[in-house]
């Protein structure tokens, strides 16, 4: 339970409750206040994205189950109907790759640490639909196999992390690509960065409202603790993402859901019918 206290040791103790229950616990040496197992713990941990149960209410995660598994639906039926067979493939290293590679903490300012989160990346290479349904997966087998994130709330982990990032990264990254030349390697780099740091961010700022919409913690409170880390975090996401992407770019660009017009000549078609 958070204590009643000044609004500044309201934002500590959220952040130290929230990042312990996501066991983003990191070492800090002697200016620990505590420990779990044994490792000390700062007073800034990481403010996680992946909400641990018993932090939202029952409305907040009623509605962002029913979102999720109707867009999860949708998305079956989309994917069916418009994607070629030798999707399910891509679909498949792509999910593991993504799994992959959130088990890698990248280090930021502050004695905290980030991961991919994947769904710009997911969505460039997949589309909104089929990309979806990875992150879906892998954030489902996190939960489940792992505990990274709560199971009654995995509804509303996977609307936050999973298609709000697939969607949104999706449409804006293929808006800004198109804008600036879709055949453009630096129109794909500055598309894919963009994408994936406000994907981070719009993640962070719904998880920051659904929070506060359960009575969790004051709105404030919540939107400087997730938007201050998640900024930084979202810088590691696009570099990851860029650098993904580019050589994916250079080596198969018909991967991409969207290929470069070059490839189209020379390699197969695209991986759905568009």
């Amino acid at each position: 339970m958070l204590s009643q206290h000044s609004p500044a040791v309201f934002q500590e103790e959220f952040q130290m409750t929230f990042a312990t229950s996501c066991f983003s616990v990191l070492p800090f040496g002697m200016n620990g206040i505590g420990g779990i197992g044994g490792v000390s713990i700062g007073w800034r941990p990481i403010v996680a994205l992946h909400i641990p149960d018993g932090f939202l209410n029952l409305p907040v995660i009623g509605v962002t189950w029913v979102i999720s598994i109707a867009l999860i639906a949708l998305a079956l039926q989309r994917v069916q109907a418009e994607y070629q067979d030798r999707t399910v493939p891509l679909m498949g290293v792509c999910a593991a790759f993504i799994f992959a590679a959130q088990m890698i903490n990248f280090p930021i300012p502050g004695g905290t640490s980030g991961h991919l989160l994947g769904g710009t990346l997911a969505g460039a290479l997949l589309g909104p639909w089929a990309g979806s349904l990875v992150m879906a997966a892998v954030f489902i087998v996190q939960g489940v196999l792992f505990q990274d994130g709560g199971i009654t709330v995995m509804g509303a982990n996977i609307f936050n992390m999973g298609l709000i990032g697939t969607f949104g990264g999706y449409y804006l990254f293929t808006a800004i690509r198109r804008s600036l030349g879709r055949n453009k390697l630096q129109s794909m780099v500055v598309a894919s960065a963009v994408g994936a740091w406000v994907s981070v961010m719009a993640a962070a700022f719904v998880c920051a409202i659904q929070l506060a919409t359960s009575g969790t913690v004051p709105l404030g409170v919540a939107l400087s603790a997730m938007l201050g880390w998640h900024v930084l975090i979202g810088i590691g996401e696009a570099l990851i993402t860029v650098a993904t992407l580019t050589f994916i770019w250079r080596s198969r660009p018909d991967l991409f859901f969207h290929p470069p017009r070059r490839s189209a000549v020379s390699v197969a078609q695209p991986y759905s019918v568009r």
